[in-house]
């Protein structure tokens, strides 16, 4: 499987399903195709989450969740994903941009987190939905870039990060 692939699975979810729906459905469509390419999506996620290691969006979720911890990052990159590859890619090239997204913009007014953990499992539930094996640990590996040392600064620093993330500012702040 590759990300194009991987990005027509995730829309093909989203079509008919609801938000929070989106990583289950994802698992059942991907259970339907062969093994080696359900192991093979595990290696794509975990690309896209590394792609998406970035400190400005790391900051653009804790703003937006009130916090955000190691694993609460992974959980708002899961979100993202089920979001669909046009806002991934606009939130990585521009994390203030999520502040025109409607389900940030509904979290502004309710408070409510932005996060999506079992997105983050889409190919082991697939992969043990379909074998009923769990997935072999060599599938896939895992590595995080370094993160840019000039956002190396508290994110409750809002002096220092409203310039940086502007209509993120504008709603949460």
């Amino acid at each position: 499987m590759d990300k194009q692939t991987f990005w027509q699975l995730i829309e093909t979810a989203r079509a008919g399903s609801d938000a929070d729906e989106v990583a289950g459905r994802a698992a059942e469509l991907l259970a339907a195709r062969p093994a080696g390419e359900i192991a093979a999506a595990q290696q794509v996620l975990w690309d896209l989450l590394a792609e998406s290691y970035r400190s400005p969006l790391w900051a653009a979720a804790y703003m937006i969740n009130g916090g955000c911890s190691d694993d609460g990052f992974d959980y708002f990159r899961g979100w993202l994903l089920t979001q669909g590859r046009d806002a991934f890619e606009a939130a990585l090239a521009d994390p203030d941009s999520l502040a025109a997204h409607p389900a940030v913009r509904e979290a502004a007014a309710d408070g409510h987190e932005l996060w999506n953990e079992e997105a983050l499992s889409i190919a082991w539930t697939a992969y043990e939905s379909a074998t009923g094996r769990e997935l072999p640990a060599d599938s896939f590996t895992i590595s995080y870039p370094p993160l840019d040392p000039s956002w190396d600064f508290d994110f409750d620093d809002t002096a220092e990060l409203a310039p940086r993330l502007p209509r993120l500012s504008a709603l949460f702040y």
